[in-house]
């Protein structure tokens, strides 16, 4: 756009001001982008005719566009000295304006010239483009029109409006107006049909706008053009990635790696390369992906799509203090880069280093405003400090006539990105119509929720529970404290470990509540989650109560990830319960108590569902139970939930669980045991910014 006025200007020089025959080398010099030459022949020139008015502006241009636009403008502004109100010169100085990124100054220079001559081309198109510069396009595109009504066709001006045209679907896709972009895009196309610039950027706002069919269509149709072929190839695995086909994604990956050639150029095998590196990461197969870079990197292990890779890979499988490393020096390199940027930030967020996470998302949004993964990123962060309100109702039975309603209110309120503080309520209702028991519960709890260090969460509650209830006629009524102190870590990557005591009264039935009996829990949970698929889950308690038994209970669970979205998972588990002292009519404590199955789990958890879609989920499981020394027997378990997130502040859910294995809580188990739940749970985050001032 810079040089769009030089062929009107010079013929225009030529034919009026009497050019020198031994002038048209520098003209040549002009026309052709030989700004240097143009620029050292027009000085010798002004050396035998410093008066020459067609030379010095010839030079003006010369020295502008070859880099110098300070220089250009003071030229300009000494010739409008010499020769004031000299259109063509005052033309040339607006110009030199626009080189200079005065744009400010140039616009309302513009504004006097196309009040002087509102047919001018150079001054109609000047102005257009300095209004596109300022980011003001519908004004720009109305007067390039205005440009093009005076020379219809006009080449340069075209090429003005194409770029006008994209500067305003851009601005339109960061302003999150995603189908005026692409119909801006349409327009663009309709001048220039098929322009490569315009084809990508429209495809890269259907994928912005996750419009994946309508991408998928077009870099189908842009693999005809050989030029773009490499490009549309892996831009097609990229959409089966979003499209959540990552096998696709690969296979398509693998078969343009294959067509890379030595005569293919060096942007489009980097480009392959990388794009085949993220297709093994995306299919888990880490180790392969690994070797891949090794073998891709040499002499290029600096580079920041090297880097990226790596610290991908690290992201993928955990471990993420070696992915912050590697966006930190992705940064030096580059400190604009927005891979190093909001990589960095989602690397943070994983360590839970909440702060510096925003700081990085915010350096992003410094480089690329209204960047839409970005402002995503920062609304996540943000909602997980929101107050939350936590309800659930629910109603359980077993075939021993036992009844239950129990009714609980939960509130998390954030305070600090560091602390929460934690209450809740429950109240049960519970009865047997055959023993004739029944009773009230009621608990209230409070406490804090510290995270003491980046992977260690410290959290404490205090409460008291409240019990009236009838055993054999006779009532019963009494308080006992409850408590919970439980630290949570992750002291390696892909591990968690969970350990604590908690105080409680034992609660499942109506029976229990009157017994008044307290458990003591030591309990440890441990979860390793492994890069080839493989988990394993591992719980134990140990419990010492109040009538002077105690308990030992083991849950250990092997599975394995068969797909991750929706999530399938499969494996067995294994539970041993043990007690030292065994009081069949009081409760379910044998000596010896084992029980193994075999489970399958479909879920499609809430974090991952969109506004107002549906989630769901579902476990199946069959084994066998031992008690003690007799006979074994079968058991089942299934549970099940279907929920609808309205959106990110609020979701309602539905569950229903079925099992006969064997509960602790169970009074006599020995003709069988078969248990129902079925529930409402409601979560609500009530504000629309978190309480405490730093993150609002």
């Amino acid at each position: 756009m810079k040089k769009a006025p030089i062929i009107f200007f010079l013929f225009s020089l030529i034919f009026t001001s009497g050019f020198s025959q031994n002038m048209k080398q520098g003209f040549t010099y002009l026309e052709t982008g030989k700004y240097a030459l143009a620029e050292t022949f027009f000085e010798k020139t002004l050396k035998e005719y410093p008066n020459n008015k067609t030379a010095k502006l010839c030079y003006g241009r010369a020295v502008g566009l070859n880099g110098n636009a300070n220089k250009a403008v003071g030229i300009f502004t000494e010739m409008l000295a010499t020769y004031p109100n000299d259109f063509e010169i005052e033309l040339n100085y607006a110009e030199s304006l626009l080189w200079s990124k005065q744009y400010n100054k140039a616009e309302s220079y513009y504004q006097t010239l196309v009040a002087k001559d509102s047919k001018s081309f150079a001054a109609l198109l000047g102005y257009a483009n300095t209004l596109s510069n300022l980011k003001k396009y519908n004004d720009a595109l109305n007067y390039v029109n205005k440009a093009l009504e005076v020379l219809p066709g006009n080449p340069n001006a075209l090429v003005s409006k194409k770029y006008m045209y994209l500067g305003l679907a851009n601005e339109q896709a960061q302003n999150q107006n995603y189908q005026e972009a692409i119909a801006t895009l349409k327009k663009d196309l309709l001048l220039f049909p098929n322009d490569k610039d315009i084809l990508l950027n429209l495809a890269n706002i259907y994928i912005i706008a996750k419009e994946y069919n309508q991408a998928e269509s077009l870099y189908v149709a842009m693999k005809k053009d050989s030029s773009l072929y490499f490009t549309a190839k892996n831009s097609l695995s990229l959409v089966a990635h979003l499209k959540e086909k990552d096998k696709k994604a690969l296979k398509i990956s693998d078969e343009t790696l294959k067509e890379l050639t030595e005569n293919t150029n060096e942007k489009d095998t980097k480009q392959t390369q990388e794009r085949y590196a993220q297709a093994l990461i995306w299919n888990g197969q880490y180790r392969k992906a690994k070797e891949y870079i090794h073998k891709i990197e040499y002499g290029k292990e600096n580079e920041n799509w090297i880097l990226g890779l790596k610290a991908t890979l690290y992201t993928y499988t955990g471990d993420f203090a070696n992915s912050l490393d590697l966006y930190n020096q992705i940064l030096k390199n580059d400190i604009a880069s927005f891979d190093g940027n909001l990589g960095k930030a989602n690397a943070l967020k994983a360590n839970n280093k909440i702060k510096l996470a925003l700081s990085a998302a915010e350096t992003t949004l410094e480089h690329f405003p209204n960047q839409k993964d970005a402002l995503n990123f920062i609304k996540q962060v943000k909602i997980n400090y929101l107050p939350t309100l936590h309800t659930r109702v629910s109603h359980s039975f077993d075939n021993g006539e036992s009844k239950n309603n129990t009714y609980q209110l939960a509130l998390n309120l954030p305070v600090s990105i560091k602390t929460e503080i934690i209450a809740s309520l429950e109240q049960k209702d519970a009865k047997n119509d055959v023993t004739d028991n029944e009773s009230t519960s009621e608990t209230i709890n409070l406490g804090l929720s510290y995270q003491l260090f980046p992977k260690v969460n410290l959290s404490g509650t205090l409460g008291v529970n409240r019990v009236e209830g009838t055993a054999k006629g006779i009532k019963n009524e009494y308080e006992q404290t409850t408590a919970l102190i439980q630290f949570k870590t992750t002291p390696f990557k892909r591990q968690l470990l969970d350990f604590g005591y908690k105080r409680e009264t034992q609660n499942f039935n109506a029976e229990l509540l009157n017994q008044e009996i307290v458990q003591n829990n030591l309990f440890l949970n441990y979860n390793l989650n492994t890069t080839f698929r493989l988990g394993w889950f591992t719980q134990y308690f140990y419990t010492f109560q109040n009538d002077s038994n105690k308990r030992n209970l083991l849950f250990t669970s092997l599975y394995y990830n068969f797909v991750k979205k929706p999530a399938i998972k499969g494996g067995i588990n294994f539970q041993y319960l043990t007690f030292k002292n065994q009081v069949p009519t009081v409760y379910f404590s044998p000596s010896s108590f084992k029980a193994v199955e075999l489970f399958i789990n479909l879920i499609k958890d809430k974090a991952i569902a969109k506004d107002n879609q549906l989630f769901y989920g579902l476990t199946a499981a069959y084994g066998y139970q031992y008690t003690e020394q007799n006979p074994k027997t079968s058991s089942y378990r299934v549970q099940s939930n279907l929920g609808y997130k309205f959106n990110d502040f609020c979701y309602l859910e539905a569950y229903h669980t079925i099992s006969s294995i064997a509960p602790i809580a169970a009074v006599d188990s020995s003709n069988g045991f078969e248990y129902n739940e079925l529930g409402l749970k409601f979560l609500w985050k009530f504000t629309e910014k978190p309480l405490f001032r730093s993150l609002q």
